[in-house]
């Protein structure tokens, strides 16, 4: 690390600790050049993946498009924010944990649908008939037969 005061990069880690976070590292260092102390701080840097759409476009992940599709699916129904926050932050954790560069956007709304089906069986057939594009009566009529069974 060059000392941001002198430019040597003859420094030394003299004290280093856990942020109360728990997601960086602050370290004291001390340039030999100049013998003045300076901070840094590390971080983990987390990339979200690109998000490989039905028509071969590409969009980085957002988490705020998930959420959108929970609100409408959610819609005057009786699930407190607190869940819905919880699920989003499940499907946010996998998303990053597959530690793909690429994601097909179907797998994130399979990832959605699970959720939903956890949190309001309504909120799970509105999404899934949006999202498998219903066509008819059948369609439901079949969701909704699986989801009665569940």
């Amino acid at each position: 690390m060059k000392c941001p005061f002198c430019g040597s990069a003859d420094t030394q880690v003299v004290d280093t600790r856990l942020s109360e976070e728990g997601d960086s590292i602050r370290r004291r260092r001390k340039c030999a050049g100049c013998d003045k102390r300076f901070t840094t701080f590390e971080t983990a840097e987390v990339r979200p993946p690109q998000v490989v759409k039905a028509n071969g476009s590409r969009a980085d992940y957002d988490s705020d498009k998930v959420r959108v599709s929970f609100h409408r699916a959610l819609h005057k129904r009786p699930v407190p924010t607190q869940l819905v926050d919880e699920a989003i932050a499940r499907i946010d954790q996998k998303v990053l944990s597959l530690g793909e560069r690429e994601v097909e956007s179907r797998r994130i709304g399979e990832m959605v649908m699970a959720e939903l089906a956890k949190l309001d069986k309504v909120a799970y057939i509105r999404f899934a008939s949006v999202y498998r594009s219903f066509q008819d009566v059948d369609d439901f009529r079949d969701l909704i037969r699986e989801v009665s069974k569940k």
